[in-house]
C-alpha cells in the first residue's frame, strides 16, 4: 500500500503561532464580544510578539493590469498570510468564499479565518494556488 505523500505546510510556524494566539484570545475575551474587539486584541499580540503585520490594508484587484476593485482584510501578516476575522454564532459560507477572492485575486497563497463568535473558537485555513 503506498503511502501518502507529505508537503512541507506553507508558513507552517507562523501559521500555528497566528492559530494559537486566536486561541488564547478567545480563552481571554469569550464569544460575546463584537469583531473589532478581536481585532484590537489580535493586533495587540501580534505588536507584543513582534509579528509584523498591517491591518485593514487594501489590497488591488487588477485586470489586464488596470485596478477594478480593491480588498481589504482584516490583517495582512509578514506579507504572507491574509487573516480575516469574524464574531457570528455561525460561520456562514460565504465567509470563506470571501477569503477565497482574497488570494485569488491578490497572489497570497494562505488565508486564515478565525471565527471568534462561537463557544469553541473556529479555524478554516485556505491554500491558493
Amino acid at each position: 500500500m503506498p503511502r501518502p505523500i507529505k508537503y512541507p505546510a506553507l508558513y507552517e510556524e507562523l501559521t500555528y503561532t497566528l492559530i494559537g494566539i486566536g486561541f488564547s484570545i478567545h480563552k481571554e475575551l469569550g464569544p460575546i464580544h463584537k469583531e473589532q474587539v478581536y481585532q484590537n486584541a489580535f493586533a495587540r499580540e501580534l505588536t507584543d510578539n513582534s509579528i509584523p503585520f498591517n491591518q485593514e490594508t487594501r489590497l488591488p484587484v487588477l485586470f489586464k493590469g488596470l485596478p477594478v476593485g480593491v480588498y481589504v482584510p482584516d490583517f495582512v501578516i509578514d506579507n504572507k498570510i491574509i487573516l480575516e476575522l469574524k464574531a457570528v454564532d455561525i460561520l456562514p459560507t460565504t465567509a470563506g468564499t470571501q477569503l477565497n477572492y482574497y488570494l485569488k485575486a491578490t497572489g497570497y497563497k494562505i488565508g486564515l479565518l478565525l471565527n471568534f463568535g462561537s463557544s469553541r473558537l473556529q479555524v478554516r485555513r485556505r491554500i491558493y494556488g
